[in-house]
């Protein structure tokens, strides 16, 4: 059974009036139970308008989104309990840090949930393991940290409630590449261990082809693609038609390809790129 199930969704911001705006479209689409998917689109796209529908966020127009096989609209009195199910991180989340100290933070999530402390302690130990956070910055006040490190525990603040999904709108947004490429890496980790399906929405090509399993493309609201990350990237003119780009590697292995090298044009790692570069040179004999 797939963990996101999404029918003939659409919404209309400001309906009824001058300001009218459709932001997503008769969308339908199935997420697996532990995919990482990779969530794409110009601004304007319509993805943060979607990814704001898995947990309720905002209310259809019309079309349903079921989580787990439920749809999350049929009893509305009961939607807080898929905002623990489906666990969203937004732009800059350390905004919205506010306790005296980044344990009372994370456990906050938690704390709401009706958990006995003994299981809070668990579940924000465990989260600040997966971000890390060592013992003793549990004991800081969150406002005494870096940049990065705030983000850290605002992100073990939505993992400690265990969400089954994890949704992150450009979790990474602000940071230099080496505190990027760390909390990308966490979340990969975190995923891996603890079988979570996670969406990744980034304005990173190469964010998403290093991490993301398959990718979903937004343009002008409604779904244009949803496939694995090769295929997706090997769509290079349709991507470009969108306003979009493939990674950089892909340019670059692209055109070696045309001048006759013998690599691979669908390169989008550069991991892969650096294999195949080490191969070549092997093939020549520069490396013994």
């Amino acid at each position: 059974m797939s963990i996101i199930k999404i029918e003939n969704l659409s919404h209309v911001y400001s309906q009824g009036t001058p300001f009218e705006k459709t932001a997503i479209e008769d969308i339908n689409l199935e997420i697996q139970q532990g995919e990482f998917i990779g969530v794409i689109g110009h601004t304007g796209s319509g993805k943060s308008t979607l990814i704001q529908h898995l947990n309720g966020l905002l209310k259809p127009t019309s079309g349903h989104i079921y989580i787990d096989g439920q749809d999350i609209w049929a009893e509305p009195s009961k939607i807080r309990q898929f905002r623990f199910k489906v666990g969203l991180v937004f732009q800059y989340p350390e905004y919205q840090l506010f306790e005296e100290t980044v344990y009372k933070d994370i456990a906050f999530g938690p704390g709401n949930m009706g958990l006995d402390q003994e299981e809070v302690d668990k579940r924000v130990r465990e989260a600040a393991r997966f971000v890390g956070l060592s013992d003793r910055q549990l004991e800081k006040s969150p406002f005494e940290l870096s940049g990065g490190q705030k983000r850290r525990v605002a992100i073990a603040g939505v993992l400690a409630m265990q969400p089954q999904v994890l949704v992150l709108d450009e979790p990474t947004a602000g940071l230099d590449p080496r505190g990027r490429d760390k909390i990308l890496g966490e979340i990969k980790n975190y995923h891996q261990e603890r079988g979570t399906t996670v969406l990744l929405v980034s304005h990173s090509m190469e964010d998403v082809a290093k991490f993301a399993s398959r990718v979903l493309v937004m343009n002008k609201a409604k779904v244009a693609m949803l496939d694995d990350v090769e295929r997706v990237f090997t769509r290079v003119d349709e991507i470009a038609s969108m306003d979009l780009a493939v990674p950089q590697i892909s340019r670059i292995f692209a055109g070696l390809a045309q001048k006759g090298l013998a690599v691979n044009p669908h390169t989008y790692t550069v991991e892969q790129g650096v294999g195949q570069l080490l191969q070549l040179q092997k093939q020549k004999g520069g490396v013994r």
